[in-house]
């Protein structure tokens, strides 16, 4: 254990050493953790690592990091060299790991701005597909599966899937269950979305993410790489008994989308409604490398991707409400408890699909991922969730937390908002206690973390 100046894991010095690795350079920070460059200290002019720093003191998430990284090996994971704990004087004690540096590109921005053949595109997936086929082998979950956590290295242009920080395996120990589960909401499946929508009302249960979860992650990827935008989502709708998921729309392709046929149905396989339709890893990869060996007519040679990863438009907000579609669950209700209790309702227009700013967390998030190592943490998201592969359990409710969560608003908060233990918090209306799953119970009242709306686009993500 090493102990060091006072100050935070968010802004360690060039040159601080911790542990056996001497701090190069700050990569990249968000809500859970920090990455560095460094060296190791008896070879400090030798190979460059990646430093993962909790930013909360304990942080459980980064023992289930390590032992999965520690199960894995595979070519498309990052090398596990080192794991310890960090003390800082008087602030606590902060895990950390150290892997491999990977020298690449994120996907969405490996596409940009050039031509990419279909050869080349499904040989890069193949490679996330065979990463999972792995992770899946040891008995874990990836869980936020999506292209700003894939690297295309600039070497020999091989996928490298990043950031296991949401990830899971069996038999791990249980974290405390907290909203909202891991992962970004856009890449999740119907079928965990539906859950969560459903749990508002139920609060009971937890969604058990399972490899048909990774697999879906991917088809969301792939698609997304290839049209430049995500497919249709589940939608719900707002209705006086609570909310009401409808049923998803068709994936389709656009007239003229410049994709073959063969990898246009392996996305939609990829995405189907069905779990066990979608088929493992090991089928989706086997599938992909086939695509990358083919040859094609040259009018399906060519993916037009140099609008990938790149929205149009944006939504509007006004009232009544009718839908409460591209929301998270979560934030939705955050948001509906906040605005039923000063008697107003705001809701997203129906912007075209792929468009609006209830995309837009997602597209900051990966344009923020971009170039990191190792980080995931949306600006809207929360500590992840204790979701055990093959365990379910039952919540009446959740004590109120001592501080505030990463990306929750803090005081002054101003009406409707509550101010306790240094964050803003959301009344849920009528509810009493138990507060359920999604709720956290305070002077016998429940109430879930004001965590602010999808902020509107300002600039396209690179």
């Amino acid at each position: 254990m090493d102990t060091s100046p006072s100050m935070g894991p968010e802004a360690l010095p060039v040159g601080l050493e911790v542990g056996l690795w001497r701090v190069v350079s700050l990569c990249g920070r968000g809500s859970y953790g920090a990455v560095y460059r460094v060296v190791h200290t008896q070879a400090p002019e030798g190979e460059a690592f990646a430093l993962k720093m909790a930013l909360q003191p304990w942080d459980p998430r980064f023992e289930r990091e390590v032992e999965l990284l520690r199960r894995v090996k595979h070519a498309g994971v990052p090398r596990l060299r080192d794991w310890g704990e960090w003390k800082v004087k008087g602030g606590g004690v902060f895990p950390y790991l150290v892997m491999e540096w990977v020298e690449g590109v994120p996907l969405y921005e490996w596409a940009e701005g050039r031509q990419v053949s279909t050869e080349e595109a499904a040989g890069v997936l193949a490679g996330v597909a065979r990463a999972l086929e792995a992770v899946h082998a040891v008995g874990g979950v990836h869980r936020d599966v999506k292209g700003g956590n894939v690297l295309v290295r600039r070497e020999n242009g091989r996928a490298v899937l990043m950031d296991f920080g949401s990830g899971n395996y069996r038999g791990a120990r249980p974290l405390t269950h907290q909203p909202p589960p891991p992962g970004t909401y856009e890449y999740q499946s119907p079928e965990s979305v539906r859950f969560q929508w459903q749990s508002l009302r139920q609060r009971e249960g937890r969604f058990e993410a399972g490899p048909q979860e990774d697999v879906y992650a991917l088809g969301v990827t792939a698609y997304r790489l290839v049209t430049g935008r995500y497919p249709p989502e589940v939608e719900v709708e707002k209705t006086e008994e609570g909310y009401r998921v409808l049923p998803r729309a068709p994936v389709v392709f656009e007239p003229g989308t410049p994709v073959s046929q063969e990898l246009a149905k392996l996305i939609r396989r990829m995405l189907s409604e069905d779990p066990s339709a979608r088929g493992r890893a090991a089928q989706v990869a086997q599938t992909l490398e086939g695509i990358a060996r083919g040859s094609r007519p040259e009018t399906e040679q060519v993916l037009g991707l140099s609008g990938a990863g790149r929205f149009k438009g944006s939504g509007t907000w006004d009232a009544p409400v009718r839908r409460a579609r591209r929301w998270a669950p979560w934030a939705a209700l955050a948001v509906s408890g906040a605005l039923a209790a000063s008697g107003m309702w705001m809701r997203q227009s129906a912007p075209e699909e792929g468009t609006g700013a209830g995309r837009d967390h997602a597209r900051m998030d990966e344009a923020r991922d971009a170039g990191t190592v190792g980080l995931a943490d949306a600006v809207l998201e929360v500590p992840a969730s204790g979701d055990l592969i093959g365990e379910a359990t039952q919540r009446v409710g959740l004590d109120m937390p001592k501080q505030p969560f990463p990306g929750q608003r803090q005081p002054p908060c101003g009406r409707p908002l509550v101010a306790v233990n240094g964050g803003c918090w959301v009344r849920t209306g009528d509810v009493t206690p138990p507060c359920g799953a999604n709720a956290y119970e305070w002077k016998k009242e429940c109430y879930v973390p004001a965590l602010p709306p999808p902020r509107p686009q300002t600039s396209q993500p690179q």
